[in-house]
């Protein structure tokens, strides 16, 4: 019982090494992360690591969507902790400029777009 106990993941710390990988995530579009754009909606991660990302684009049939997924997927599974990945895309609710984050908006912003 106690070896199973030395191998429990923190879960707080796997979420935390997730968010920096997602940070380095780009929609190739915008030239902010996929983390600050606001397009992850959630991360719940199971007891044995195994990770599932709720996430979003801005418009439903965007073509670069298996790219990007694909890349979170990818980088993602790469942590020590994760066991598998699975990435969720919803549209409920609609992406929207107020979901970017405070950093998101600043880089935009030193991009010249008017956010």
């Amino acid at each position: 019982m106690a070896e199973k106990n030395a191998k429990k993941i923190n879960k707080e710390e796997l979420k935390q090494k997730i968010v920096e990988v997602l940070k380095q995530i780009y929609d190739p579009e915008i030239p902010v992360n996929v983390y600050d754009l606001g397009f992850i909606y959630g991360i719940d991660i199971s007891d044995d690591g195994r990770v599932h990302i709720l996430m979003t684009l801005t418009v439903p049939g965007c073509p670069i969507y298996h790219i990007i997924t694909q890349e979170i997927t990818d980088k993602v599974r790469q942590i020590e902790g994760v066991s598998s990945v699975e990435v969720e895309l919803t549209f409920e609710p609609r992406w929207s400029v107020d979901k970017i984050t405070e950093e998101g908006k600043k880089r935009l912003r030193e991009l010249g777009y008017n956010i």
